[in-house]
């Protein structure tokens, strides 16, 4: 009877949202049964805050960019040896979208410096050692079409513009205004693919880099704009919490990939894929759990200010169904402070945990003063933080 009520209440917090604090996760990916199947889920930043923007350097190294002491640096992954090395430490700025240059051990990254100033570098792959490529253009995305062209979204008039760049004729050309960050070599092919939101339905396109001819591919996802290129031609594009694909040889219309919540994982932002499409990297929210978690941890621990710093700065705190108990976290740190000071053998066990969207259901076992008493309350996540609590 009681596992029986404890899932009833479950059917009022069924939705959705999404968070800021990511990480970046990595699969293989396998055929059964003529199917694509993504295996062997593991997490490659797993670190705090801020870690996105993921490119497969080869088939064994992963690009991303990771926070660390308070600014955003360019980490690699070794696959085969499960460890990230560094190869910026820029302390006037930090480095954003690290792309292979082709035929060159080297990189390119959008670097943002504390002046505000923002321009497209290469770094040398072993040293790290930094060159601006392109000085009067304000990059914000790009990719290499080959060892001498580049097309970038690049912010002009308060949107993004789609230009190419010549760097041995040092020459820079704006094709279309209005497009998206998601820019792609197109497998097999001379094109690259590009985000146009000239109008209401954005759209997939195909680019000429040379002689500037594009084409409509498909409209996107409704307010999607990342995506990646399989070897097989298929487009793959997450939004919320499904990837969706769609291949233009064979395919009429998007259909379902995979859903976020059948890997364990949040809301899914970016997505990439290595050369011969065996490995697939996601970046995600950070899950509510490992939030909840946080916050259970702290709780038995009676640390106040890591408590309460998995807390919104308004949350609210309710009595079920909609009680309000008290609002914003100075009130949430005042009460909980004296309860854990005079709570010696203050413990709470986890008994059941449902996770769904942005939601923790905890039935839980509380230790106090000598007694138990039996609770469920539900965890709502916002943003990263706990945004409102309802106690039963």
């Amino acid at each position: 009877m009681r596992n029986i009520l404890f899932f009833v209440i479950l059917s009022h917090f069924f939705l959705s949202s999404a968070q800021t604090d990511t990480e970046v996760y990595l699969f293989d990916i396998s055929t059964e049964n003529n199917e694509l199947k993504l295996t062997n889920q593991r997490n490659i930043s797993n670190n705090p805050g801020y870690d996105n923007q993921p490119y497969f350097y080869n088939d064994n190294i992963v690009l991303f960019s990771s926070t660390r002491n308070g600014q955003t640096d360019i980490a690699a992954y070794n696959i085969r040896d499960n460890k990230i090395d560094w190869i910026s430490n820029t302390l006037e700025g930090s480095e954003y979208s690290p792309t292979k240059i082709p035929n060159q051990k080297a990189i390119s990254a959008i670097r943002l410096d504390t002046t505000g100033k923002q321009l497209l570098y290469s770094y040398d792959f072993e040293t790290g050692k930094p060159k601006v490529l392109l000085e009067n253009l304000v990059v914000g995305y790009h990719c290499w079409y080959d060892k001498n062209i580049i097309i970038s979204s690049v912010l002009e008039d308060q949107s993004l513009s789609l230009v190419v760049s010549d760097l041995k004729n040092k020459t820079n050309t704006t094709l279309q205004k209005k497009i998206g960050r998601s820019l792609h070599k197109i497998p097999n092919s001379k094109f690259i693919s590009y985000i146009s939101k000239e109008n209401e339905q954005w759209e997939i396109k195909s680019l000429d880099p040379i002689s500037g001819e594009t084409k409509k591919i498909i409209n996107t996802i409704p307010g999607a704009e990342d995506m990646c290129w399989l070897l097989n031609g298929t487009i793959l594009m997450p939004k919320g919490n499904i990837i969706y694909k769609f291949n233009p040889k064979t395919d009429k219309n998007w259909s379902l990939f995979y859903t976020s919540i059948d890997l364990g994982l949040g809301n899914i932002t970016r997505i990439s894929t290595n050369s011969i499409s065996s490995l697939l990297s996601v970046v995600s929210d950070v899950s509510p759990e490992r939030i909840v978690q946080q916050q259970l941890d702290a709780y038995n621990a009676r640390n106040i200010d890591a408590f309460a710093a998995t807390y919104s700065k308004n949350v609210k705190v309710y009595y079920y169904p909609n009680k309000l108990s008290y609002e914003g976290i100075d009130n949430l740190k005042k009460g909980y402070a004296s309860f854990f000071e005079n709570t010696p053998d203050l413990h709470c066990e986890i008994k059941n945990r449902i996770v769904y969207g942005n939601k923790v259901i905890d039935e839980e076992l509380v230790l106090m003063n000598g007694e138990k008493i039996k609770a469920v309350a539900i965890y709502e996540v916002e943003n990263g933080k706990i945004a409102k609590v309802t106690f039963f």
